[in-house]
């Protein structure tokens, strides 16, 4: 069975923009990129699972989400980085949501999917939904990283804090990650 890292998008891959939905504004959270590199050369399928309301709301639409997608996949093309997918939920949180985070079902569907092995795999996010969704779906373990609304987070939702792992950024939470398997 494989291992993965879940990632959440916005505030961890990118910096968040307020309801992103054109590909000019997709700033990558620095050393992002290379961090995503250490951990697909290390074995790990890299997915996204990330929460899209902005469609919901009708902010924006499908066709805006997937072209900032393609804009991330352009930026970290040329290190090699390459997603096995990218699960979105475009549900407002008021509607109805198979995937919608803190819902396990985007992790359960790459089990299914991908042979990943949830116990030996992590969910990376900046928002408490992100944790709860690694735990919901039994991952090895849910890491808070700093960026986007992470450091809010951490503060509001201190009581949570003690089952997660928080850091920085990506690139420490690749670190600890790749320090878990030594």
């Amino acid at each position: 069975m494989k291992r993965a890292v879940f990632l959440d998008r916005d505030g961890t891959i990118n910096v968040d923009r307020h309801y992103l939905s054109k590909p000019e504004q997709f700033e990558l959270v620095p050393g992002a990129g290379p961090a995503l590199r250490r951990l697909q050369d290390a074995g790990f399928l890299l997915i996204v699972v990330t929460n899209q309301s902005g469609i919901g709301r009708g902010y924006y639409t499908e066709a805006d989400l997937h072209a900032v997608n393609a804009r991330m996949n352009e930026l970290l093309a040329p290190l090699g980085v390459r997603f096995a997918k990218i699960y979105f939920a475009p549900e407002s949180p008021e509607q109805p949501s198979r995937g919608r985070k803190p819902a396990p079902d985007f992790l359960l569907d790459a089990r299914g999917e991908f042979g990943v092995d949830l116990s030996r795999s992590f969910m990376v996010g900046d928002k408490v939904i992100d944790l709860e969704c690694g735990w919901n779906a039994g991952v090895q373990q849910s890491l808070l990283v700093r960026t986007g609304y992470g450091a809010e987070t951490e503060q509001k939702h201190a009581d949570k804090m003690s089952r997660a792992i928080v850091v920085d950024d990506l690139p420490a939470a690749t670190e600890w990650i790749l320090s878990q398997r030594r």
